[in-house]
């Protein structure tokens, strides 16, 4: 564009504005269309050609914005509404599935460590049996039974039957010795009780 032309895009900012405001009937949007109207004419200025009149070109680049962002909303409203449906159709309550992972979790926690180990290596961090083996050491026959039992512990606790430990106590607290000494004797330890 010459500079004679910008200075005509600067005297159309006005009645421009106006335009939007009537469509969108925000200030706030009308800026916001004039804006993307004033950036796509400047993408597209080649297309201007000798002799058009640069209003009525102003005009109906605005106004398709104006119908270009219009589709956009529609288009995502229909894409947001069909998120909706998809996700309240596909996904549970949310407070259900952290129930159930922490008792899926707990139950996890409560098998032998043997067991807890050899299910932990092969199905969370997804290693092939002989690798298992050889991290715990021991044969894979070993790990194929603590796998086993594992398994059917977690499915006991699945169905209801609840085959697995219960927690464990906590520990017995320390007793400190404590030193005393017997007149003409040998010292003697005496533990608190």
């Amino acid at each position: 564009m010459t500079s004679r032309k910008r200075l005509d895009v600067v005297d159309l900012i006005v009645p421009l504005r106006r335009y939007a405001r009537a469509l969108t009937r925000d200030p706030a949007q009308a800026d916001d269309l004039v804006h993307d109207a004033l950036v796509r004419a400047l993408e597209h200025q080649s297309s201007l050609k000798s002799g058009t009149n640069l209003r009525t070109w102003l005009m109906t680049v605005l106004h398709n914005a104006f119908i270009d962002g219009q589709r956009r909303r529609q288009v995502e409203a229909r894409y947001a509404e069909t998120l909706e449906h998809i996700a309240d159709a596909a996904v549970p309550a949310g407070q259900d599935s952290h129930v159930r992972l922490a008792q899926i979790r707990e139950a996890f926690a409560r098998l032998p460590e043997e067991q807890r180990a050899a299910l932990h290596l092969v199905t969370i961090e997804g290693m092939a049996y002989q690798e298992a083996a050889d991290v715990l050491g021991i044969p894979i026959g070993t790990l194929m039974s603590r796998l086993g039992r594992g398994r059917a512990a977690l499915r006991s606790f699945e169905s209801g039957e609840n085959r697995l430990a219960p927690p464990a106590a906590p520990p017995p607290p320390e007793v400190s010795p404590r030193l005393r000494v017997v007149q003409g004797g040998r010292p003697s330890v005496e533990y608190d009780r």
